[in-house]
């Protein structure tokens, strides 16, 4: 049976309250936003910490933008997610903030379509 949801299939990294689904139709050109509660240095908001992979490594081509006012990061596909197969977004923990705080860990978040 098929959802109308990404299903998050299992994350890394940080607990359970901080990973949240707030989605209401299934695409192949899903965009994630990752929301942080300071200001980010942009020189480290970029495809080497930010990126999307499918189960086998191989990255997905994405674009990666920063929305300066609402503290968030967009991750999106340029090209579509496949049905039914599993993918990883992965955050390293070398983003950070304009004061330079990092995560903790890094996190990444097994999702599928």
């Amino acid at each position: 049976m098929s959802s109308n949801y990404i299903s998050i299939e299992n994350f890394s990294g940080t607990d359970d309250t901080v990973v949240k689904q707030n989605l209401k139709f299934k695409t192949g050109k899903f965009v994630w936003q990752v929301k942080f509660s300071a200001p980010l240095n942009p020189a480290t908001v970029n495809n080497m910490n930010l990126y999307v992979t499918k189960m086998d490594g191989s990255p997905l081509r994405t674009s990666i933008r920063y929305d300066a006012v609402n503290q968030s990061i967009e991750v999106e596909p340029l090209e579509p997610y496949a049905q039914e197969q599993s993918y990883l977004l992965y955050i390293s923990k070398n983003v950070e903030s304009k004061g330079g705080q990092r995560l903790k860990s890094d996190i990444s978040l097994r999702f599928k379509l």
